[in-house]
């Protein structure tokens, strides 16, 4: 379904958006009081400065196994229940949501970017302090929590986080199970052995174990974890169609059932209040789909080495300084460059602007068929 209302809403802020959507219905105290609250932001130190009014919100897949059953853990391949309580951030997004919310930017961080990892204390011994050092992204989660994430994005992006959700691999099965499964297009047949994902190429509707297993593949084509990135994009733009389409918000039993199932898979920070979410969605709802942009982090090496940390991610660090100083500064990401009009055409009308999208952005009403792998 492509109607406006569709392509509005943020990929994945759509869980909590269309909440406040349905609050005629259930209540937005109601509603509010059930979702899980963390204080994400006290133990963060040196934080960067806050220059423009645009918000910045940080969007974090967890791989906690908490509330998979043992036949789904088998079924995914994702170890053993023992890891629950800790895990990783399997998918980092960082939503840039301008200060007129006319405009927003949906940034993939790949989990093996190499970064620097703050000073913070051992994940094994509390009293024993761990100094700064490289290490792969998800890692600070694993370390740290989400604090230590944030205070990582923070040191390598200087963009300041202003919010925090996090969902888990649970809850996000659960949400695809109460949507009657998401639909994905594939151009090739895909069979990869580590996430146990067979399917051919074509169009197929994912439940949510399914669907699990399609956002975690990431060996059958050689992309690795940039290949996965780009699927995960467009899964979350299914997701938002499927949960915002009239099948949805029109069956009281459905739009029961994936509320109920939102409430138990997504974490806020505890500075964001129910009155903060209702203004999101209204100022949100005249967003247009071709100023909604998904992209992911400019990279020099997807398959870079450190002698220390072993296989990783390498940042473009020209390209993204420059990505991550629009991000701060509120700037548009794309860039509308005037051609110099020749001096024998002055009587000729103006050229149209040419076009500059040096990162490599896709609107969020492209079609996926095609595109991704």
């Amino acid at each position: 379904m492509k109607s406006t209302r569709s392509i509005r809403i943020i990929t994945s802020l759509s869980i909590a958006i269309v909440l406040t959507s349905s609050v005629s219905s259930f209540g937005l105290g109601r509603i509010s009081d059930s979702i899980a609250r963390i204080d994400v932001f006290k133990s963060v130190d040196n934080r960067p400065e806050k220059i423009s009014k645009a918000e910045i919100y940080l969007v974090v897949g967890s791989d906690n196994r908490a509330g998979l059953t043992k036949q789904q853990i088998r079924e995914l391949r994702v170890g053993s229940t023992a890891v629950a309580a800790g895990g990783r951030s399997d998918t980092m997004l960082l939503i840039h949501l301008s200060k007129s919310r006319d405009r927003a930017s949906i940034i993939s961080l790949p989990r093996d970017s190499l970064v620097t990892i703050p000073e913070h204390p051992s994940s094994l011994n509390k009293e024993v302090i761990v100094s700064a050092r490289p290490g792969k992204l998800n890692s600070a989660f694993a370390y740290g929590g989400a604090p230590l994430l944030i205070e990582t994005i923070e040191l390598a992006t200087a963009v300041k986080i202003d919010h925090y959700v996090e969902v888990n691999f649970a809850g996000f099965a659960e949400v695809v199970d109460a949507l009657g499964g998401v639909e994905v297009c594939t151009n090739v047949d895909i069979d990869d052995s580590k996430s146990r994902l067979v399917l051919s190429a074509g169009v197929h509707t994912l439940n949510g174990i399914e669907a699990l297993k399609y956002v975690r593949a990431r060996g059958f084509d050689g992309r690795g974890d940039i290949g996965r990135m780009q699927r995960q994009q467009q899964f979350m733009s299914a997701v938002l169609r499927k949960s915002t389409s009239t099948g949805t918000l029109l069956n009281p039993f459905k739009l029961r059932n994936f509320i109920s199932a939102s409430l138990t898979s997504v974490q806020l920070d505890a500075g964001l209040a129910p009155d903060d979410l209702l203004t999101l969605a209204k100022q949100m709802k005249n967003l247009s789909s071709g100023n909604v942009r998904t992209l992911t982090v400019p990279i020099a090496n997807p398959n870079g080495r450190d002698a220390n940390v072993g296989s990783v991610v390498i940042w473009d660090d020209v390209l993204s300084a420059d990505l991550f100083d629009r991000i701060r500064n509120d700037l548009p990401l794309i860039d509308e460059v005037i051609p110099t009009p020749e001096p024998s055409a002055s009587a000729s009308p103006s050229k149209a602007p040419i076009i500059v999208d040096k990162f490599k952005t896709r609107t969020a009403a492209e079609n996926p068929c095609g595109e991704i792998k």
